[in-house]
């Protein structure tokens, strides 16, 4: 098995003020040559907006966009015909395929939201612009992994057009799990949102990120009340 380990302070930060934002990985003006991306996992952005605030009207094309909300009101908008408010418990994708146009803004004059804007580059080109929304509440185990996000529309989650699978678990402390890949070849990227685990002799706190690959299963323990999403993509581009 190999792995990479990613701290939460070795991250990329712009704070722009009414944006505040953390990149796992190359974007915008943060710019590593050796953080551009985990196989198709190509951003993930930490962002908190400041009440009120938010992303005017922008483009996309040919990218897999999640978002998942932690905390707040997020309102979207785009010019395929959405008009929509995710909050936390709420996952959200949008396949940019061939343009889309959106924005993003807080709903709230009065508190800040949170979430997780994802990207992932898509196993299929110039597929017509689609969105979609879930509640994850009805599917939400506790002490176990479940799947928000797959390439099936069938499964549990939203899905794209990527072989890749989206896991959270919301964990008590002294909890261990063997997660085993759906896909020979795919790698996993955790990332931590609250408290701490353990995986490959390695102890991983807050918003810290451990990409492990050449394997096909792998085991974690929680050493305090943990928060964490997990996500299998390919490895290859």
């Amino acid at each position: 098995m190999k792995t990479i380990l990613h701290k939460s302070a070795t991250r990329g930060h712009a704070d722009h003020g009414w944006l505040n934002s953390y990149h796992s990985f190359s974007f915008g003006n943060y710019h590593n040559a050796e953080r551009m991306n985990f196989g198709v996992l190509r951003v993930l952005n930490d962002d908190t907006v400041a009440a009120g605030s938010g992303f005017g009207t922008h483009p996309h094309r040919n990218m897999e966009i999640i978002s998942i909300p932690l905390e707040g009101d997020l309102q979207h908008m785009d010019d395929i015909g959405n008009s929509t408010v995710i909050k936390a418990g709420d996952v959200q994708v949008m396949s940019a395929g061939t343009g889309v146009s959106h924005s993003e803004h807080n709903k709230n004059k009065d508190a800040e939201v949170k979430f997780l804007q994802i990207w992932i580059i898509p196993n299929e080109q110039s597929v017509t612009p689609r969105y979609d929304q879930i509640s994850i509440k009805d599917i939400a185990t506790k002490n176990s992994l479940y799947q928000v996000l797959s390439p099936n529309a069938g499964d549990a989650g939203v899905w794209i057009h990527q072989n890749a699978w989206f896991h959270l678990g919301e964990y008590d402390s002294e909890k261990t799990e063997l997660y085993t890949l759906k896909q020979k070849g795919n790698g996993v990227y955790i990332f931590v949102l609250d408290g701490e685990i353990e995986i490959a002799n390695q102890k991983l706190i807050e918003r810290d990120g451990f990409g492990l690959w050449d394997t096909d299963t792998f085991d974690f323990k929680t050493n305090d009340k943990s928060k964490i999403l997990v996500m299998e993509v390919p490895i290859s581009i």
